[in-house]
């Protein structure tokens, strides 16, 4: 479909990001921690259970993109398995956080119900980011629906990372507390996944003659370096993002003096990226979008560099909450950037190969974000093993040594910096090749992509209801 995209429709897509970032967001901020000081996991294995079902989704999400493709081309819709993924992940979701048992019987508990919600989530995710390159022809409506998916998924992050930790606490902590958070997000995910569900009916899905299947899809993908050099570069900042969240109740209870700053350090962190995202559109508009994520991401590993004093010094509450907030400002960059240059190299992919495969390149895509949401958190355990962080229980904490509350901090700003300034050489080879991208406007199907910032179709920003 080309031309423009209403008000209703676009909040009727985004809408699912608010459940895809709460599920994107509270296991990686608190996952961790409820095994180490809930349960009683000792930190390497439940870094290990934290990340292998995210590495399954790795292998899971292409599969997923090309049974996708195929529901397209045989129905012209990707509804059913949208369907699926919504009635199955709220359940799963709120067992993670039902374990009965604790130690070794809880690791395995968590990591069951993790790998039933991380395949649901597949189920929803993967052909919902599809549904954009789909929506829309036209660049700068592509961009325009991913704006509004962003603002929705930083509501989505924002209320859960803020909501969840206080409702942990409020159902009394420890496990209680847990098990009562994941019943309250669960029944917040089972409303808003199902929106999209029947609110895209309307799109019609046209991803080529035939579906590829996993092994021709990678095949016919691996030809499209843009894209993959793009994938990197998020890839790795995924890392970083998620290994500085896992770390958070962390940092809030071993170097700020409580648990209960959770909240307000995830609230400052990702508040600021609600407004900011419209804001970075319409930087992007002025100056181009590859030269505003790069912009981004040095402010983010300069700001993660900062929070090591910030952490480490006594009275470094406002200092930390401050640079959490500058930040959240880059971090509405990374998520929104890359999403939007996504569609563009699928449709450039088009040129080359004849077909449009949103389900294949967005299976690929998604597996390397989920590799990148697993890293994190599972290097970061294996830091707090190494530095000797003990395990506890609610009714048993335990005291940390200097080496281990060192190991805490380090994931929380000087490793996060170091990964962001890894990803700077792949947004550079991305640029290098962006003659590949361009080459989409020699296609006589699709239109000329934009990039340069006097580009007269990039962008126009939509409303900001959603944010409120």
């Amino acid at each position: 479909m080309s031309g423009e995209v209403g008000r209703g429709r676009l909040l009727a897509f985004g809408l699912g990001s608010v459940g895809t970032g709460v599920f994107s967001t509270v296991p990686g901020l608190l996952l961790l921690y409820y095994m180490t000081d809930a349960l009683g996991v000792p930190a390497a294995i439940a870094g290990l259970v934290v990340a292998l079902p995210k590495l399954w989704d790795a292998v899971f999400n292409p599969v997923v993109g090309a049974s996708s493709d195929r529901e397209a081309v045989r129905t012209g819709r990707r509804g059913r398995l949208l369907l699926a993924g919504a009635l199955a992940l709220p359940g799963a979701y709120a067992a993670m956080f039902l374990s009965p048992l604790t130690g070794s019987g809880a690791a395995v508990w968590v990591t069951v119900t993790f790998v039933l919600a991380a395949s649901a989530f597949s189920l929803f995710q993967v052909p919902y980011v599809a549904l954009p390159a789909e929506m829309s022809e036209t660049p700068a409506v592509r961009t325009r629906i991913m704006v509004w998916r962003i603002v929705c998924l930083t509501v989505g992050i924002l209320v859960a990372g803020g909501a969840a930790p206080a409702v942990v606490s409020l159902a009394g902590g420890g496990r209680h507390g847990y098990a009562a958070m994941g019943l309250v997000v669960g029944a917040v995910m089972a409303g808003v996944l199902l929106v999209p569900v029947f609110g895209t009916r309307w799109v019609r899905s046209r991803p080529g003659p035939e579906p590829l299947g996993l092994v021709a899809a990678f095949r016919a993908a691996r030809g499209n370096r843009a894209f993959f050099a793009l994938l990197a570069a998020f890839f790795v900042q995924a890392a970083a993002v998620a290994m500085m969240l896992a770390a958070a109740p962390y940092v809030a209870a071993y170097r700020l003096g409580g648990y209960g700053l959770t909240s307000v350090l995830f609230v400052c962190l990702v508040a600021p990226s609600a407004v900011a995202v419209p804001l970075w559109a319409r930087a992007a508009a002025r100056w181009g979008r590859l030269r505003c994520l790069t912009v981004a991401t040095c402010g983010y590993a300069l700001a993660s560099v900062a929070l090591w004093p910030a952490a480490s010094g006594p009275g470094g509450v406002p200092a930390t909450l401050v640079l959490c907030a500058l930040l959240g400002v880059c971090y509405a960059a990374l998520q929104v950037l890359p999403l939007a240059l996504l569609p563009d190299v699928v449709h450039a992919d088009a040129a080359r190969t004849g077909q449009v495969q949103s389900g294949a390149f967005t299976g690929l895509w998604t597996a390397g974000e989920t590799v990148g949401l697993a890293v994190g958190p599972g290097a970061y355990s294996l830091a707090l093993a190494a530095t000797g962080f003990a395990s506890s229980t609610l009714d048993h904490p335990l005291a940390q040594t200097g080496a281990a509350r060192t190991g805490v901090l380090l994931g929380f700003s000087l490793v996060p910096a170091a990964l962001m300034a890894l990803s700077l050489p792949a947004l550079r080879a991305y640029g290098r090749r962006r003659a590949e991208v361009s080459a989409v406007s020699h296609h006589p199907g699709l239109p000329e992509l934009p990039d340069h910032p006097d580009h007269p179709e990039f962008p126009e920003l939509p409303e900001t209801e959603p944010a409120r």
